[in-house]
């Protein structure tokens, strides 16, 4: 019996933490992949073939310009295609989990940064806190810490609020099962006439309410109230406060188990709270959130001192109380945890419109992409829903002979510290977030995250990768954290422009996807971070493809074959056979025809305004021209423009550069077709061979004009406050009419 019995412990010690199945259907896909390529090889050997014809008619640099464009659209038509080849999806096990380690968990420290309390509003921030405050974990291993790099005191106030509101809300968490654990989430979802725990929902409904009600007071004054002042010794940290850029440390902890009062109502040990804003001065970089980042990683380590590190965006709350243990099923696995760096889940959104007309889902990265960077030895670090290994942050390289002994995971290296009064830890980890501390360092070289990015997200995983590390991609059924898109068009294009910003600095760097990855990652891998690091580099092409054709079309000067040549197959299968896909695939993973369709839109509008923008930007950093800074995308919205992106009315907001540019390109497509039009009808019967000598050009024009219909609205037929603004209006209209008709005069 005993033999059984020791052969069973063996067998269950074997037994996986976590499953991995590769996609089927790939031999199929692979044909049709091949086939498409062959497309697009014949439309450059076209390009190539006609080009001693066009040094004869004179329009021998437009040809080579589209040459090169319908290259670029090659080479990363094949880097989006290396993204599919090899899709694997992990399974994590965590009742397995339990089974054989329920006793020895280790410890985890959750990061929660902020860095405005008018662009992210407190009420908003302590959500998040309070979601992740309720994972279904040993309360005594967890320790939230929240980074306010506002330095906001109205802020701290309310995760003060919060952590006495905790003490009812966590207990109602457990007692009920509930689902999300963000409380307005919550209640908002929830039907209270319908719910089998009535009392307890309405009481725990109202603190939250006056809770709510409170904190929001205290951000429209923007600050705490007199009495509260002084019956918290905490806001005495304030007293050298002089701006959000120049403060002190002030650091609170609000929850810690050697506090008798961090009990909540039933008696149980509460996580650990922590309020951190880090010392600002004006003449000390601060590295915006990867400075935040290594400062908390710093203080957690003399408090808590957690063996794995979650980080979340302050508007990114927990939606799944169980992603915790599935996030530790692929740390703690004995075949291949020991090779996992991080465990990084898919961003997603709960504000997203029934058609997301801003793209905001990014529902192919995120539900095909993802995947098939995971077959190639790991996802991205995206900078939010990542479960990270301490040690790893801190600089630690792969080992093939490393093993994390989880047994002793939990054995105090600390113990000193435990004994330690609260006020005495704040002293002491107070030095460790000063603005000098990092100086003559590998913080933000080698250890942390890395500095003079705009992505430091990106960067650091590409970083930790190279070190021989691996990442897995964790995408639950119930998704693991829900956050807030934007809602306007130009906070959508802020966005990407920060993003693809910063992947082209990461490619004229010292990381450069190009070659620093070359031999230390997979081939797959590393063209699948040149994928989206090259993002800045499509704007050219797309910029070339949306203008030159529609001029030349006016001009009835054919720059595509005629549909009776045999060179018009090419082109129709490939964009046919391409878009077919692309629809079919959006489709397959919960998209709508129209949420496609507006899918496209954002594609063209941040490929020619998003990128050109983040290129130049880059390249005047480069040479030494300018600074980037890093920019909060809101997660307020006024009642009107909230109500227009319910109803999905695009919203354009104030006049900026990027909306001149996209609608000085859909007033120029929309001239070019019209007139191409006109000549149609004046020259009646011979009009009508425009459409067989030039069909694909008037598809194309046709196509960018379809797509282009909020902006005309927005131009034109539009009266509310989110129409396009007079000056674009004019400014648009005059670029495009010039030029049109100097290209027409020239010609």
């Amino acid at each position: 019996e005993q033999v059984e019995q020791s052969s069973l412990m063996a067998k269950e010690e074997c037994y996986p933490l976590f499953e991995t199945r590769k996609a089927t259907g790939r031999f199929m896909y692979i044909i049709f992949s091949f086939s498409v390529f062959v497309g697009i090889c014949s439309i450059w050997i076209y390009r190539l073939s006609y080009i001693s014809k066009e040094f004869e008619d004179g329009n021998w640099i437009v040809w080579i310009g589209l040459l090169f464009s319908e290259l670029w659209f090659g080479f990363y038509w094949l880097l989006r295609q290396n993204l599919r080849w090899n899709p694997i999806f992990r399974q994590p096990l965590p009742q397995v989990l339990s089974q054989r380690y329920e006793k020895v968990l280790p410890k985890v420290d959750i990061f929660v940064c902020t860095a405005d309390p008018e662009i992210e509003p407190p009420i908003m921030v302590i959500n998040t806190v309070l979601s992740v405050m309720a994972y279904d974990y040993p309360t005594e291993k967890l320790s939230v810490y929240l980074s306010d790099d506002a330095g906001s005191d109205v802020t701290f106030y309310a995760m003060l609020e919060a952590s006495q509101f905790a003490k009812h809300w966590l207990p109602f968490c457990k007692r009920f099962k509930v689902e999300p654990r963000s409380p307005n989430a919550y209640f908002k979802t929830l039907d209270t006439t319908n719910s089998n725990n009535g009392k307890e929902l309405l009481a725990i409904k109202k603190l939250y309410q006056e809770m709510e009600s409170r904190v929001e007071k205290a951000s429209k004054l923007g600050k705490v109230r007199e009495e509260d002042y002084s019956n918290y010794k905490g806001f005495s940290q304030w007293d050298s406060y002089s701006s959000k850029r120049d403060h002190d440390t002030i650091l609170h902890i609000l929850l810690h188990r050697n506090d008798l009062n961090a009990r909540d109502e039933d008696g149980i040990v509460m996580p650990a709270l922590v309020y951190l804003a880090r010392e600002k001065r004006p003449h000390f970089p601060h590295n915006f959130k990867a400075g935040a980042m290594n400062s908390l990683i710093r203080v957690s380590s003399m408090i808590s001192n957690g063996k794995i590190i979650l980080n979340v965006d302050c508007d990114m709350y927990s939606n799944n109380p169980q992603s915790l243990r599935d996030a530790l099923c692929f740390f703690m696995d004995e075949d291949k945890g020991h090779e996992i760096a991080f465990v990084q889940a898919p961003q997603n959104f709960e504000n997203l419109t029934k058609n997301d007309i801003y793209s905001g889902a990014f529902l192919i990265p995120y539900e095909v992409e993802i995947f098939g960077i995971d077959g190639f030895g790991g996802p991205m670090y995206i900078g939010t829903g990542c479960f990270h290994r301490r040690d790893v942050l801190c600089g630690r390289k792969f080992n093939k002979q490393y093993r994390n002994d989880w047994n002793n995971a939990n054995d105090e290296n600390i113990n000193h510290r435990i004994e330690a009064s609260l006020q005495e830890m704040e002293e002491k980890s107070k030095p460790l977030a000063s603005c000098t501390y990092e100086e003559n360092t590998s913080w933000g070289k080698e250890m942390g995250l890395l500095y003079d990015c705009a992505v430091e997200d990106i960067v650091t995983g590409l970083s930790i990768l190279c070190k021989g590390w691996k990442s897995v991609c964790y995408s639950p059924t119930r998704k693991a954290f829900l956050g807030l898109s934007p809602t306007t068009l130009p906070e959508a294009l802020i966005q990407h422009k920060r993003w693809s910003e910063g992947g082209f600095q990461i490619v004229l760097s010292k990381f450069s996807t190009l070659w620093y990855p070359y031999g230390l990652i997979s081939l797959g891998l590393q063209l699948a971070y040149c994928h989206y690091n090259l993002w800045a580099l499509n704007s050219f092409p797309t910029l070339y493809y949306c203008i030159i054709p529609s001029l030349f079309l006016l001009r009835g000067i054919p720059l595509f074959p005629q549909i009776s040549s045999p060179w018009f197959i090419p082109f129709a299968y490939v964009i046919v056979g391409d878009s077919t896909y692309c629809l079919i695939e959006f489709l397959r993973v919960g998209g709508t025809i129209k949420g496609w369709w507006n899918d496209l839109r954002m594609w063209l509008y941040k490929r020619t305004s998003s990128y050109l923008f983040a290129f130049v930007d880059t390249m005047l950093k480069f040479i030494g021209f300018s600074n980037s800074g890093f920019i909060v995308s809101t997660k307020v919205a006024e009642e009107d423009v909230s109500q227009r992106y319910e109803n999905e009315i695009m919203e354009f907001g104030n006049s900026s550069p990027m909306l001149t540019l996209l609608a000085t390109i859909a007033m120029l497509n929309l001239f070019c077709l019209v007139g191409m039009l006109l000549k149609v009808v004046v020259l009646s019967g011979e009009g009508f061979r425009i459409f067989e000598t030039m069909l694909l050009q008037v598809l194309l024009s046709g196509v960018l004009v379809v797509i282009n219909i909020p902006i005309y609205e927005g131009l034109f037929l539009r009266k509310d406050k989110g129409r396009m603004p007079a000056s674009v209006v004019v400014k648009s209209t005059t670029l495009a009419l010039s030029a049109c008709v100097l290209f027409s005069v020239l010609s």
